[in-house]
């Protein structure tokens, strides 16, 4: 691989390239480095906290405040899954950042418990250290590797050190620097650590994870945990490192206080007697670390909208498709579906047209003056997956604010490709099979699991 010798000087050029648009896809290797990890017999699971627990706001201000967090993940999740130009020479990769879960974990021998963003669009696991030249306030302890004696600096020889698209090599062993979408990043030394996971009681080290020791971290994306652990699908993120082709995550709903939770191996499973969606995986070449679902239709109060067959079919270029993405809080649908959809959302409900704009959401409805005995009448929402047809509760696309009277649809616009949001995951085990290459959808009360 040809390596970016990258300092923090670099910094500014590689912002600005990466605002026009030089992006080029990264390494995609079965290799899962020379590590030597077993398969999970066990599995484990963790709490989820969503970022803005605890802070007294309404469903509605949630989503405003996680629509404006997410407004550059959007614009680089899409830009990220475009080919690079042949032109293109500069190896690095600017990553979507930002997401709306903690996890909660600890990392070092003896342990050092953080809270790191949970993160299906991306793979690097990364947590701050001792000692930083540029750190931000994170909620726990920095990671001080001098004080843990499984602590080791990864070599350069390593192929998870080449798997770092912006990685360099030194006398100190393997550096990287990873930008995110809002432009914040981590830079530092890349190395192998054990991680513990799992609620109290039920805990699971794992050594030799492959890890960012972020010594130089900057940008406003970051401080409500100390780092991120990538969940996405190659070889740098969590689940490949664990060799555990299963994982699932169950989010409860937008508006509650109540833990959601992930699960690795044995324990992500779902009962068969369970009404199940299971649709496939697809993979895009020039961005394979996304889950790309195989989305054939929409029906809105049972029209199936009349959208052409290959609206979220993946291009040959890498655009388009649909991802499922537990960073991005709404659904994002390619512009001339979300018309459609919208014409017709509009048309199947029979209540005035709030035309402000002030929620920042593009479609709303003014309640009825009585809607506080009165139940909401709406249309329903399916989506058809191949393999499955999965209906959402009212709850996963509705959001009903009291206090300003209105009703609106937690869906919106992009350019190009499609993202299938968290809220609209909400209730639902999504079980992710990297063996079988599918995602499941399970109807599920997460907040009894």
């Amino acid at each position: 691989m040809a390596s970016l010798q990258y300092d923090s000087s670099l910094y500014p050029i590689l912002v600005a390239l990466a605002i026009v648009g030089l992006f080029v896809s990264p390494i995609s290797s079965t290799s899962r480095g020379t590590l030597s990890h077993q398969t999970l017999e066990t599995g484990f699971r963790v709490t989820l906290q969503h970022v803005d627990s605890g802070k007294n706001l309404t469903k509605l201000e949630r989503i405003q405040h996680a629509m404006k967090r997410g407004r550059n993940r959007l614009q680089r999740l899409n830009a990220m899954a475009l080919v690079a130009t042949p032109e293109s020479q500069l190896q690095t990769q600017v990553h979507a950042g930002d997401g709306e879960y903690l996890m909660n974990l600890a990392i070092g021998t003896p342990p050092v418990a953080f809270s790191a963003v949970m993160d299906t669009g991306s793979d690097l696991i990364w947590t701050q250290c001792k000692p930083c030249t540029q750190c931000y306030k994170q909620p726990t302890p920095i990671f001080d590797p001098k004080q843990s004696s499984s602590y080791s600096k990864m070599p350069c020889s390593s192929n998870l050190c080449g798997s770092v698209s912006s990685s360099s090599c030194h006398d100190d062993g393997c550096e990287y620097a990873y930008i995110y979408g809002d432009y914040s990043m981590t830079q530092g030394i890349m190395a192998t650590e054990t991680f513990t996971f799992g609620e109290s009681g039920n805990n699971v080290s794992v050594p030799n994870i492959g890890f960012g020791c972020g010594e130089d971290n900057e940008g406003d994306g970051f401080s409500q945990g100390g780092g991120i652990v990538g969940l996405g699908r190659g070889s740098l993120s969590l689940v490949s490192q664990l060799k555990e082709p299963k994982f699932s995550y169950c989010l409860t709903s937008t508006d509650d206080s109540k833990t959601s939770t992930l699960s690795m191996g044995s324990l992500a499973s779902m009962s068969s007697t369970q009404k199940t969606i299971t649709t496939p995986l697809i993979t895009n070449p020039s961005q394979p670390s996304f889950y790309y679902l195989s989305l054939e239709g929409i029906s809105v109060g049972g029209t199936k909208l009349p959208l052409d067959k290959l609206t979220f079919d993946l291009e040959d270029d890498g655009s388009g498709g649909l991802i499922i993405d537990s960073g991005t809080t709404i659904t994002y649908l390619e512009e001339s579906a979300f018309r459609i959809l919208k014409k017709e959302f509009i048309s199947k409900t029979k209540l005035p047209l709030d035309t402000s704009g002030l929620t920042g959401l593009d479609v709303c409805f003014y309640l009825p003056s009585d809607h506080s005995s009165q139940k909401l009448k709406i249309p329903k929402l399916v989506f058809h997956f191949k393999g499955g047809d999965l209906e959402l509760p009212g709850e996963n696309y509705m959001v009903v604010d009291s206090d300003l009277g209105v009703a609106c649809l937690a869906m919106g616009a992009a350019s190009d490709m499609s993202i299938f949001g968290n809220m609209q995951q909400q209730n639902l085990l999504v079980l992710h099979d990297l063996k079988k290459e599918t995602i499941s959808f399970v109807p599920t009360q997460c907040d009894q699991l």
